[in-house]
């Protein structure tokens, strides 16, 4: 059995030269679509997150996050094809139910062997028809977020505040502070806008954390955080107040 459906890909590998080839098996292969090639493993969590990726192909070794690790993040949310220049690991790739196992240096031939298993276990898998003329996603509950030794998951529900300092951003949960090298921009774009707003260039804040506003400031669990000039217009109209 077999598929029409073009299948949405993410490669990830921390070599460049391997992350190319491996794109351009990719963009050579008709029934998938190249939607990322990235050495960032946490770039790749996040768009599989999203729900919009079919097939990662992921590099076993890497420095960051290993291939392992990283599946054990993502769990099934989609399937997965490993790629390494280490035998080795192959028993471990098939606990977790990968489509198949690719050797470097990978070959043309032997990768279109994976890619035509990757189109029948996809086919194989039931759809689920929605009758409703539009479907909104459900947006995710959580963020994975780089420290300086772990990935650490956190509930959007614990976050109070963040804070962008010089090099890293600091996020104020429920149960502590949590310090990442991550940008405030990345976090803008991550996290749900129907609850997240950036009321300064340094701050951005959990709008139903928010405890009363006084003179241009919030206060969120008793800390004073400044709302930029270039934010106020914005930042009432969103809280619908007048005056």
């Amino acid at each position: 059995m077999t598929t029409n459906k073009t299948i949405s890909c993410v490669v990830v590998d921390d070599e460049p030269l391997a992350l190319k080839l491996m794109a351009d098996y990719v963009q050579k292969t008709p029934f998938f679509e190249l939607k990322e090639q990235t050495t960032n493993p946490m770039k790749a969590i996040e768009l599989v997150q999203q729900g919009t990726v079919d097939l990662l192909f992921l590099d076993i070794q890497m420095p960051e996050l290993t291939g392992l690790q990283l599946m054990k993040i993502i769990g099934h949310k989609c399937k997965v094809i490993l790629t390494t220049a280490y035998p080795d690991y192959a028993l471990d790739g098939y606990e977790f139910d990968v489509i198949d196992y690719l050797l470097k240096p990978v070959t043309f031939d032997r990768f279109l062997v994976a890619a035509h298993k990757a189109r029948e276990r996809l086919a194989a898998e039931p759809v689920i028809v929605v009758q409703t003329p539009t479907v909104t996603a459900t947006p995710a509950s959580y963020i994975f977020v780089k420290t300086e030794y772990k990935i650490q998951k956190i509930d959007l529900a614990d976050i109070l505040y963040m804070e962008g300092l010089r090099d890293y951003v600091a996020i104020y949960t429920t149960t502590g502070k949590i310090l990442t090298l991550q940008s405030m921009k990345s976090f803008q774009e991550q996290l749900p806008d129907s609850h997240f707003m950036r009321v300064h260039k340094s701050y951005l804040v959990a709008l139903d954390k928010i405890q009363f506003i006084e003179r241009n400031r919030i206060v969120i669990a008793g800390n004073y955080i400044p709302v930029g000039e270039t934010y106020q217009e914005q930042f009432q109209q969103r809280l619908n107040i007048k005056g």
